[in-house]
């Protein structure tokens, strides 16, 4: 495991995830949230986010945490591990809540300077309606182009738990 892809719905603990793992696999891990954004929550041009993600995934070693479904081929093809956090939408809802009371005002240390932590309806229905709109592409992602890469999917906060039990030295 040296290029390692963490994703999974809003929510679901992925920068979490990624910063643990990346401790204990000493590798660096980027959050793709605080690469895309810029201050203000103003989107990059597509071209210039192609050109991050490229330049983030051409490194020998990395663990890259987020969605972004637009380069998830380009990030897809690059590793050689993908993580999946594929938890319940009523953790994730809960999550993104207490997220917001805990950086109310301020931007998480995975985000983007200038984006303070907000929760609109737009986000809220994103991490509703991920199990029926962009977990189906994600799994059939997995499944069809896995050759090679070793893939694990934790279904469960004890699965998360015990995967990186299993790391510790």
């Amino acid at each position: 495991m040296r290029k390692i892809l963490v994703i999974g719905s809003g929510g679901s603990g992925k920068s979490t995830f990624a910063t643990r793992l990346g401790a204990l696999l000493s590798l660096e891990v980027s959050h793709l949230d605080k690469f895309f954004w810029r201050p203000g929550w103003i989107k990059p041009a597509p071209e210039e986010w192609l050109q991050v993600v490229t330049d983030l995934t051409d490194r020998d070693s990395w663990i890259l945490d987020g969605n972004y479904t637009g380069t998830l081929d380009l990030r897809f093809q690059k590793c050689d591990t993908v993580v999946f956090l594929d938890l319940s939408r009523w953790l994730c809802l809960w999550r993104i809540v207490t997220r917001v009371l805990r950086y109310r005002k301020e931007h998480r240390p995975d985000m983007a300077e200038g984006c303070p932590e907000k929760l609109d309806l737009e986000f809220v229905l994103w991490v509703w309606n991920y199990p029926s709109r962009t977990r189906p592409k994600v799994v059939k992602l997995l499944c069809e182009c896995s050759d090679g890469k070793e893939i694990v999917w934790l279904r469960s906060r004890g699965e998360v738990e015990r995967f990186l039990a299993q790391l510790e030295p």
